[in-house]
């Protein structure tokens, strides 16, 4: 049996509580000699106001701040703090009351100003009226009853309709109604006004229509942007520029398939998988001379009589054919990409203003809606060696797979083209699964009648 005097060992945690000096620190601004220039009493200068303000701004402060801004913090002396109690240090849960010579200074901004006085509860009181020659207009005087007056001359109203707004009917007849008053103010033009300044006056104006014949097969335009100069800089304008080429660089087939099963891991758990990177390389592509550029753009150009002349081109292909010679610049993948087929005709459109004098377009301004807004970057050295080790070859075969220069030759659209691109006059948004699907059972059943016929 252990013996009742032994004494039972207790283990206990040494506290040191250390105090450091708190010190004011010495004024940053010591005492300095100013010079200022002697201009005599006689010129007034020193007895203006101005005079030391002048000083005081001539004068810049020289203040160094320590780390600790001036205001050292110590926690020496707090009861508890060394404990875990921080309640010496945390706001109270409930507020002191206030002062009542504080209470004027927490006011709220809406009280401010002038006292209002007012009336409720006061019975005896009324508002003050003034006595004067002038009758109103609304004062009724007939011995007639107010209701057969009020009635008489009035047409009875009509009971509020339940109207759809969301019904097509609806819709569709807005759209009418939208058409018709926009046509009258265009008649007479003295309804148009400038919603700020009241002072303009109408001189032209121009219908805002689609221009359903200039649709590319993609159902829109891109909107390119470079973040960087393509270009070394220069004081004039390279026209170039404008008749330049981009081409998409060919995707690597292992690539895209991880692209693939990244993007549909990233449909089936986003939080879990994040979203492939979808940026894209590009080679870009100028002429050698402003002359070729020129003629090139006159290839597309419908309004020149001379577009289709095959003196145009300065090249031949290896075919014996004309064409235009293009030299890579150098290549540049997407920084950003913004929009898609949905949104096409909401954020950003193209306009272009016809006169109507060419023959082609009637005097209106055409709207071209933009799929894209893409911003290309240089790229950079790392991504070409991460390409360059992904075609696993040497740098060799790395610059014989590059194209050096691209011949482009001009000719029209053929008719599938063609049917793509006047199926977007149709339908602005493109055709849906469902719509191409009742297409292609329509097509197949008009082919099999006509087969049954043959027979």
């Amino acid at each position: 049996m252990a013996s009742s005097s032994q004494q039972r060992v207790i283990h206990q945690d040494y506290i040191a509580r250390i105090r450091y000096s708190n010190a004011l620190p010495p004024p940053p601004n010591p005492p300095k000699l100013l010079d200022i220039p002697n201009t005599g009493l006689a010129s007034g200068q020193y007895t203006t106001p101005g005079f030391a303000s002048r000083l005081a701004r001539d004068q810049p402060l020289n203040i160094e701040a320590d780390a600790e801004l001036g205001m050292p913090l110590d926690l020496v002396g707090m009861p508890g703090i060394f404990d875990g109690d921080e309640s010496s240090i945390q706001a109270p849960l409930q507020a002191p009351p206030v002062h009542p010579h504080d209470r004027a200074l927490l006011r709220p901004l809406s009280t401010l100003g002038k006292p209002k006085f007012s009336d409720s509860g006061v019975s005896f009181l009324r508002r003050t009226e003034y006595i004067s020659s002038y009758t109103s207009k609304s004062r009724f005087e007939s011995t007639t009853s107010r209701s057969l007056v009020d009635t008489t001359g009035n047409r009875k109203k009509r009971a509020p309709e339940n109207l759809d707004k969301e019904s097509p009917e609806y819709i569709k007849n807005q759209v009418e109604r939208s058409f018709s008053v926009a046509a009258q103010s265009l008649k007479s033009g003295q309804f148009t006004k400038h919603p700020t300044k009241k002072n303009l006056k109408l001189v032209d104006a121009f219908p805002l229509l689609p221009d359903l014949t200039a649709f590319p097969d993609a159902g829109g335009y891109v909107s390119i942007k470079f973040l960087a100069n393509p270009l070394p800089p220069s004081n004039v304008y390279d026209l170039r520029l404008e008749n330049s080429i981009l081409k998409p660089m060919e995707p690597d087939e292992q690539l895209e398939q991880i692209k693939a099963e990244a993007r549909e891991l990233h449909q089936r758990d986003p939080e879990r998988y994040p979203a492939p990177d979808e940026s894209m390389e590009y080679e870009f592509y100028l002429t050698e001379t402003l002359g070729e550029a020129m003629k090139f753009k006159r290839k597309f150009d419908t309004l020149d009589s001379d577009n289709d002349d095959e003196d145009l081109y300065t090249q031949k292909d290896g075919q014996g054919q004309g064409c235009f010679r293009f030299k890579r610049i150098r290549a540049y993948e997407s920084a950003s990409t913004t929009g898609n087929t949905a949104d096409k005709y909401d954020e950003e459109v193209c306009i272009a203003v016809h006169d109507g004098k060419d023959g082609v377009h009637q005097k209106a301004a055409y709207y071209y809606p933009v799929l894209q807004k893409i911003q290309i970057r240089p790229q950079r050295t790392k991504n070409i060696n991460i390409k360059r080790n992904r075609f696993q070859g040497t740098q060799d075969e790395v610059s014989r797979a590059q194209t050096d220069f691209v011949d482009v030759r001009v000719e029209a659209p053929d008719a599938k083209m063609q049917a793509e691109r006047d199926m977007y006059a149709i339908y602005p948004y493109g055709k849906d699964d469902d719509e191409e699907d009742d297409e292609g059972e329509a097509r197949k059943d008009g082919e099999d009648e006509g087969s049954q016929n043959d027979e």
